[in-house]
């Protein structure tokens, strides 16, 4: 099915177009809610819930680009708002939005060649919520600090500063893991 007939399927609540569409990017979509969620269980819920708040916001997508992108969109979205919801969101701000952060860059070199991609993400999965959101929305989904600061309510100084704080902790459970 073309992406024209699985929208237009969906819209008239016709279950094979919704059943074909889930097929097709459910898969992408837990691995976008375990990013934010952590627990594998809450991810599921979040997911299910991104399904049904897609399948009634289908209408809305306008092709200017694309479904894929379109849906991403909308489960980051999702999950950033059961977050909220479960309270685990709260972002320590700085005074000073002119602060220059400097990221520390002194990882060890061997570690870049033995850390897997399953290692970095239960590193990245241990990381607090405030920390995690932040460090997903802007090295992974590619959100600017003023982008991010909009999306979450907080000062762009705050994001940035959350960023770091991340990597940070990144660098040290990465560290720990090859001592």
């Amino acid at each position: 099915m073309t992406e024209e007939y699985l929208v237009e399927g969906c819209i008239n609540k016709n279950i094979n177009a919704q059943r074909e569409l889930y097929e097709r990017y459910a898969k992408k979509m837990l691995s976008v809610c375990v990013r934010y969620m952590c627990d594998e269980d809450e991810a599921r819920d979040t997911m299910h819930d991104g399904f049904i708040k897609l399948f009634d916001k289908i209408g809305k997508f306008e092709e200017k680009g694309s479904l894929e992108g379109w849906i991403h969109k909308l489960f980051v979205n999702t999950c950033l708002e059961k977050l909220r919801k479960l309270k685990k969101m709260s972002y320590q701000s700085i005074n000073n939005d002119n602060i220059e952060l400097q990221i520390v860059e002194n990882v060890v070199s061997d570690v870049d060649n033995q850390l897997s991609a399953n290692d970095l993400m239960n590193c990245i999965k241990e990381l607090p919520v405030p920390f995690r959101s932040v460090f997903n929305l802007y090295a992974i989904e590619g959100y600017s600090h003023e982008e991010i600061s909009k999306i979450l309510g907080i000062a762009s100084s705050t994001s940035r500063a959350n960023y770091f704080k991340a990597r940070i902790l990144l660098q040290e459970k990465i560290k720990s893991i090859y001592k």
